[in-house]
C-alpha cells in the first residue's frame, strides 16, 4: 500500500494567544508524554487543562527519534501507555494492512516512526474534545519572576510564559500545576529541593554511583573512586536514520565542523578497539593485525565483538519504512553522546540551552560526516558509511533532524519518597525488589546512565557510562509529590538518586507517572485536598479501572478476569512470586 501523509489531527493545538488570564482545572509546562498522558487522564476525569510547549511540536523524545521502546518487560507498564502503542499498531495495520511489512516492524506499536508518534499523541489528545487545549512556542522561564505563588510559598498561584512568536507575557492560572519538563523548570521556580549531578557509592550504597569505569557492560575497570561529583549524564539527538535510497538525505557537512574532535575515531576503526570487555583480552599483536587485515582490503574488523560501519558509531533499532533509532554506540569511545559540555544545561537558561542544542547539532552531523568523508579512514568503512543518510520523511521544517536534545537526566527532586537503585533491585535472588503499597505504576529497565566524561587516556571506558540489571519493580506516589508545594506534581523530573532515577527515566514509565498524576490531580480537585492528601485507595482505584498495571504478574494481564484482585493483593504482600493465578485459585477456593 503506497504510503500517506500523516496530518497532526489536533484541533486543539495553537499558537495563537489565549485571553489573559485563562484559568484551567491543570497548567501542564511540557508537552512531552509525561505531560500529555496527564492531560488526558485529567480529561477523562472532567478536568480542564491547558499544556505550554515550548517548540511547535508536541510528543517530547518520542516524536524526536526515540522510536525504539525503552522498556525491559513488556506488559510491566500498562494504562495509556498500552493504548499509545495499540495506537501505534492500529495506524500501521490501518496504512499499509494486517500482513504488512510495516506492521511486523512496528513490534506491536513499539516501534514507530517519529512523525507517527507525534500523530498519535495529537490523536489521544483531540479525542478529549475541548477539555485539552495545547499551546505551543510557549516558553517558561523559571525565574522568580515567572511564577506567583501564596504569601506562605505552599500554593502556586499563576505562572507567566513568553510567547515564542511574538514575544508577548501570557499568565496562566489553575488549580492544579504540573512540571512534565525533562529538566525540571516549574518545580525549581516553586523552590522544590532538588539535586545534581552524581551522589557517592556511599551514600544509598548503590552500583554505579559516583565517579565509575567499568566495561561495557557492567565489568569493573580500573579508576573507580565511587566520589560524589556535579557531573551529568551525557545528551544526544536519537537519529531518524535510513539507507533507503529514495529517502535518503546524505550527512551534509555541518557550518561549524572541527575535525580534530573525530580524529580519535580512526585509530579506533583500524585497531578494532572498543569498550567491551572482550578487550581484555585483545593484545597490540591482534590489533595490528587487524590494521594490516584492513590495509590489504579485508572487508571488515576482525577483532572479537569490534563493530563495523554505521554500527561503530550508533546503535541501530529498526522503525517501519525503511527507517532506524539511531542512538549512542554504548560499545564505543566517541558516539553521538557529547558528555560534559551538557553538565549546565539542568539549571542554564534557554539562551544557553539553545547554543548548546546547535552546538551538539554540529557536532553530531560532523561525527558522520567526518566517519563518511575522511581519508585517514578505511575506505570500505567509508563506503559503509556512505551507504546510510537522514530520512527526508521526517522533521521537513529542521533540515531533516530532530528538533529536541535527548535530555536524559536534568534536575532530580527531593519529593515524599526518594527512590534509589534499592528500590529496582530484588530483595532475594529470584525476587522482587521491594513492594511499595502506595505504588502508582510498575516498570521496568535496568539501572543505566551515559557517559559523564569525554575519552581519558588508559581508561577502558568513559566515566559513568554503566549498565546494571533491575526486576519489574512498583513505582510509590511519592516519587511524584513535592513535600509542601500543595498543588504541584511532578511526573517528569521525579524523585530519586541519580541511580535511582536512571531506569525511572524511560518514557513508557514516564507515561504511567503522568497517567497517576492526572488522576491524582482530579481527585485532589474534587476532594479539596492537597496532593500530598490524596487517598492511596482511591488513586489506585481509578488507575486500576483504566487498566494500569500497579505490580507485575508474568501471567495475567489487566484484560485478564481477576488482574484487580491479584494488583490488591500483590501490593498488600500477600502475592510475593511472579505469578498470580495459583494465588487467586486458592483464594477462592478458601472463600467457598
Amino acid at each position: 500500500m503506497k504510503r500517506r501523509l500523516i496530518s497532526l489531527t489536533l484541533a486543539a493545538v495553537s499558537a495563537g494567544a489565549p485571553s489573559m488570564g485563562a484559568d484551567y482545572d491543570l497548567v501542564i509546562v511540557g508537552a512531552t508524554p509525561g505531560g500529555i498522558m496527564t492531560a488526558i487522564e485529567a480529561a477523562r476525569m472532567g478536568k480542564s487543562s491547558v499544556i505550554l510547549e515550548r517548540t511547535g511540536h508536541i510528543g517530547g523524545l518520542p516524536a524526536n527519534g526515540l522510536g525504539a521502546t525503552d522498556i525491559a518487560t513488556r506488559g510491566a507498564t500498562t494504562g495509556l501507555f498500552s493504548e499509545f502503542t495499540g495506537a501505534v499498531r492500529k495506524y500501521y495495520a490501518d496504512t499499509y494492512g494486517e500482513n504488512s511489512q510495516q506492521v511486523k516492524d512496528c513490534s506491536d506499536g513499539f516501534h514507530f516512526e517519529p512523525s507517527v508518534a507525534e500523530k498519535i499523541f495529537g490523536d489521544m489528545i483531540a479525542s478529549q474534545g475541548n477539555r485539552i487545549n495545547v499551546r505551543t512556542m510557549r516558553q517558561f522561564n523559571f525565574t522568580d519572576d515567572d511564577i506567583a505563588m501564596t504569601a506562605n510559598g505552599r500554593r502556586i498561584d499563576s505562572i507567566k510564559v513568553v510567547n515564542r512568536l511574538n514575544g508577548e507575557e501570557e499568565h496562566y492560572s489553575g488549580r492544579i500545576f504540573i512540571d512534565a519538563t525533562y529538566e525540571g523548570d516549574l518545580g525549581a521556580a516553586a523552590r522544590v529541593p532538588y539535586r545534581i549531578g552524581r551522589e557517592a557509592a556511599w551514600e544509598f550504597d548503590e552500583p554505579g554511583a559516583g565517579r565509575t569505569y567499568e566495561y561495557w557492560k557492567s565489568t569493573p575497570a580500573e579508576g573507580s573512586t565511587g566520589q560524589a561529583d556535579n557531573a551529568v549524564q551525557a545528551y544526544n539527538y536519537r537519529l531518524c536514520l535510513t539507507r533507503d535510497t529514495a529517502q535518503l538525505v546524505p550527512f551534509p557537512r555541518p557550518e561549524r565542523y572541527d575535525r580534530s574532535e573525530y580524529e580519535s575515531l580512526a585509530e579506533d576503526v583500524w585497531t578494532g578497539r572498543h569498550t567491551w570487555k572482550a578487550m581484555r583480552d585483545v593484545t597490540p599483536e591482534m590489533m595490528e593485525r587487524n590494521r594490516q587485515h584492513l590495509l590489504r582490503g579485508g572487508e571488515r574488523t576482525i577483532i572479537p565483538w569490534d563493530n563495523w560501519g554505521i554500527e561503530k558509531l550508533v546503535t541501530i533499532n529498526t522503525e517501519p519504512n525503511g527507517k532506524t533509532d539511531a542512538n549512542n554506540q554504548h560499545a564505543a569511545f566517541i558516539s553521538t553522546d557529547l558528555p560534559e559540555e551538557n553538565w549546565p544545561w539542568p539549571t542554564a537558561s534557554w539562551e544557553w540551552r539553545d547554543r548548546f542544542a546547535r552546538r551538539l547539532r554540529d557536532y553530531t552531523l560532523g561525527l558522520f560526516w567526518f566517519a563518511a568523508n575522511d581519508s585517514t579512514l578505511p575506505p570500505q568503512f567509508r563506503k559503509e558509511i556512505q551507504r546510510w543518510g537522514l530520512s527526508a520523511q521526517e522533521y521537513r521544517d529542521n533540515g531533516n533532524f530532530p528538533r529536541h536534545v535527548y535530555v536524559r537526566e536534568g534536575r532530580r527532586f527531593e519529593g515524599m519518597y526518594f527512590f534509589t537503585a534499592k528500590d529496582a533491585l530484588p530483595v532475594t535472588k529470584g525476587g522482587r525488589p521491594p513492594v511499595h503499597a502506595s505504588s502508582i505504576t510498575a516498570s521496568h529497565y535496568a539501572l543505566d546512565s551515559h557517559a559523564a566524561r569525554k575519552r581519558e587516556k588508559g581508561r577502558a571506558h568513559l566515566d559513568g557510562f554503566i549498565s546494571y540489571p533491575t526486576a519489574v519493580y512498583t513505582v510509590p506516589y511519592g516519587v511524584i509529590v513535592p513535600k509542601e508545594v500543595e498543588n504541584l506534581l511532578l511526573p517528569v523530573p521525579v524523585s530519586g538518586s541519580h541511580i535511582g532515577f536512571s531506569t525511572l527515566r524511560m518514557e513508557p514509565c514516564w507515561m504511567a507517572l503522568g497517567q497517576a498524576a492526572g488522576a491524582a490531580a482530579a481527585i485532589a480537585i474534587d476532594r479539596g485536598v492537597t496532593v500530598q492528601a490524596v487517598p492511596i485507595e482511591a488513586l489506585q482505584q481509578r488507575l486500576l479501572d483504566e487498566k494500569a498495571t500497579l505490580i507485575y504478574f508474568n501471567d495475567m494481564h489487566p484484560d485478564d478476569e481477576g488482574f484487580e484482585q491479584a494488583q490488591k493483593l500483590g501490593l498488600k504482600g500477600k502475592i510475593p512470586s511472579w505469578s498470580a493465578h495459583k494465588t487467586l485459585f486458592e483464594e477462592s477456593l478458601h472463600r467457598k
